[in-house]
């Protein structure tokens, strides 16, 4: 461990076994990082070909095991077998909008009548409402499906049941003990699921429908009677892989197996919505992670933040190139408002806090902050402060809130809790965000609460900023063929994080400044080869600070590789993530923790 860090972090190195690397080495003719990187991530000796080449036949369990399923096919065969038409309500946000356009798009293909609701943000707020099914019936729909929202949705559904409408909730989040009148509930989050597979986002669920429900179809003979070709589920999985990227779920089990062959149909761009936003974005390589999660999951997003909510489960299910190209724009556009919008909450919070005296949560209220960007808002003051975040914005009498946690601390749970305990109006989450309505004289009481819960969590959770790291590297390991090493272990994400590396003793030599916030260098190695670094967003913090001070003292680096393509030509660069100005690691001692 080293706590010297110019951001004020701990260096923790993550342990592994020496027996293991060597069998790895022998038995599966492995180099040595890669089953350094295995051993690490503690990858049994018998999983490694799996984990390696993951294909969704070895990780895809019969979807019966989750609680309702066959119950939700059944009475989705018996729609079909009627014809009736499907109102599929969705969430606005990319999991949401993955998951409507999965449905609505298998319905499409098999000639099945159906009507999309994806509420407005500001004026519905999360989730279904007794209106917004009121409008689905009307159009008339015989059966809902509500995706990535639905399990708490209590009144709306109660609703239905009482219309004599079945509502199926194909959701995520995590559920309480007693739920709604829904004909169904498919949800690995519920208490009662013993499924284990909690990690599924809800575009996951709903593929996990559809491969149950296709199979239903295929021993009915529907396909064959109505003279329809069945569905290649296969070619779903860019969807899929979308929702699992953009929702920050584990990339572990079927997951992993998701997005390992989902990135291989992304690259075909197949889908019209993701092929125009890629060419919007100006994405000219071949489609990667970082792409999805940080360029076409944004302009996504942003239709349900700023823009129309609807904008993203169209963009992923229209067809007509005119109409796509008219949404991919739009959405690019809200994407520049989010940004501004954004900027303007953040500057107005942080002038507010005084991080001498802040709780150990940070809750905070405002009359004029714009409830679709509070969750980034709240994730960029969690990651500078290291604690929890909860942002309320005012109207009225009512607050909407998002909330943002730190490892170790569950916050969807506290959110229900609090429910539960009527401080507040509704809402849920997961262990790291989630999202609630308020009474602005709740406020105080709702803080109390979650102090109190915070309280109870271990003391070092709560104060230590943790950087964990893989292995110390030479600068001559900045190269194509060290970064395809490390790269076999790829997808990355929450459960399978990238590998982070030291490169001890640089020195900077050059530094450019990128758009005002970002700071290129060219750094020199004890050997006297040069690594190029960009560190991201650093011109107003420590890193920067570092970077660009006009001395030559030795420093480390850490963080991680990146491969620039460039008309044709392939760069490797190395993401500054932190300096320290220790000379040396000898020593350092690697933990056990992470």
């Amino acid at each position: 461990m080293i706590s010297n860090s110019v951001s004020n972090k701990n260096w923790i190195f993550k342990k592994y076994d020496e027996q293991d690397v060597l069998f790895f080495k022998e038995n599966y003719s492995l180099d040595e990082i890669t089953s350094k990187l295995l051993s690490i991530r503690k990858i049994k000796k018998e999983n490694v070909q799996t984990f390696l080449t993951p294909s969704i036949r070895n990780f895809l369990p019969n979807p019966k095991i989750i609680n309702d399923m066959e119950k939700s096919t059944i009475r989705t065969l018996q729609a079909i077998s009627k014809k009736n038409k499907i109102g599929i309500f969705g969430d606005y946000d990319v999991d949401g909008a993955a998951a409507t356009a999965l449905l609505a798009n298998y319905f499409s293909n098999i000639n099945l009548p159906f009507e999309i609701y994806i509420p407005d943000r500001k004026k519905e707020g999360y989730g279904p409402s007794v209106d917004s099914f009121k409008k689905l019936i009307n159009k008339g729909v015989k059966i809902i499906f509500t995706v990535d929202c639905g399990t708490l949705s209590f009144e709306a559904i109660d609703f239905a049941f009482k219309n004599k409408i079945d509502v199926i909730v194909l959701d995520h989040h995590q559920s309480e003990i007693n739920l709604p009148l829904a004909h169904s509930i498919v949800n690995p989050n519920r208490i009662d699921d013993k499924s284990e597979l909690n990690y599924l986002c809800a575009a996951g669920v709903t593929f996990m429908f559809l491969v149950a429900l296709n199979k239903e179809l295929r021993m009915n003979n529907l396909f064959e009677n109505r003279n329809i070709k069945e569905p290649n589920l296969l070619e779903y999985l860019d969807l899929v892989t979308l929702g699992t990227i953009c929702d920050v779920v584990p990339l572990v089990g079927l997951n992993r197996a998701i997005v390992f062959q989902g990135m291989k149909i992304i690259k075909t761009k197949k889908n019209l919505g993701l092929k125009t936003l890629f060419d919007i974005c100006g994405i000219e390589t071949r489609p990667n992670i970082y792409h999805i999660g940080y360029m076409l999951g944004p302009r996504i997003n942003a239709g349900g933040r700023v823009g129309k909510s609807s904008h993203g489960a169209n963009l992923l299910l229209n067809n007509n190139p005119k109409d796509v190209f008219k949404i991919a724009t739009e959405l690019d556009q809200f994407n520049k408002e989010r940004q501004f919008l954004e900027k303007d909450v953040l500057d107005k919070i942080l002038k507010i806090i005084d991080n001498t005296s802040l709780d150990p949560v940070i809750v905070l209220s405002g009359k004029d902050w714009h409830e679709g960007v509070l969750g980034i808002v709240a994730s960029r003051i969690k990651d500078k402060f290291n604690k929890p975040v909860v942002l309320i914005s005012i109207d009225k009498e009512l607050g909407k809130a998002s909330a943002r946690s730190i490892f170790g601390f569950d916050i969807g749970s506290v959110i229900i809790s609090a429910t539960q305990e009527n401080i507040l109006i509704k809402g849920g989450g997961h262990k790291m965000a989630g999202g609630f309505s308020i009474k602005v004289d709740k406020i105080d009481e709702f803080k109390k609460f979650i102090l109190k819960k915070f309280s109870r969590i271990n003391e070092d959770i709560k104060k230590e900023k943790l950087l964990f790291l893989d292995s110390v590297i030479a600068p001559t390991a900045i190269n194509l063929e060290f970064y395809n090493k490390v790269h076999s272990l790829a997808p990355f994400g929450s459960g399978n994080p990238e590998p982070k590396f030291v490169i001890e003793n640089v020195k900077s030599v050059n530094n450019k400044i990128i758009k005002d916030k970002h700071i290129k260098s060219v750094l020199i190695g004890s050997d006297g080869s040069t690594i190029k670094t960009i560190a991201f967003n650093s011109i107003d913090n420590e890193i920067g600070a570092y970077l660009l001070k006009k001395d030559n003292k030795l420093f480390n680096i850490a963080g991680k590789l990146s491969l620039n393509e460039w008309r044709g030509q392939s760069n490797v660069e190395f993401i500054i993530d932190d300096i320290s100005v220790n000379k040396t690691f000898k020593k350092m001692v690697p933990s056990s923790i992470g």
